[in-house]
């Protein structure tokens, strides 16, 4: 089950500041809107249990992306991957991780 928040920022279809757009609360029986200071209509739960396998995607994918850019390391690094090894050696590996490490389908 996706987190409340990814929900949201699904629903409303934008970044949302936590600490002043939405507030949540979790009192021991799991996160609820407490305030909701978007102006849009605030969802109804069944809205938000609609979003839940698209927002399950969502937050897989994003812990994929975190892997493959640990794993691509840092520019200057690739950079001179590129020009030690050759363009053709870092597309190679970048589709070895890529491979390793896919996304899901929406």
């Amino acid at each position: 089950m996706a987190n409340l928040s990814t929900k949201i920022k699904l629903y409303a279809n934008q970044e949302i500041d936590f600490l002043k757009d939405v507030l949540l609360q979790d009192d021991g029986q799991g996160a609820y809107i407490k305030e909701w200071n978007l102006p849009i209509a605030k969802p109804t739960q069944a809205q938000l249990d609609a979003l839940d396998a698209q927002a399950t995607t969502y937050e897989n994918n994003e812990k994929v992306k975190a892997t493959r850019k640990s794993l691509y390391g840092s520019w200057d690094k690739q950079l001179e991957e590129i020009y030690d090894n050759g363009i053709e050696s870092w597309k190679a590996r970048i589709a070895q991780i890529k491979a390793d490490n896919p996304k899901e389908n929406n």
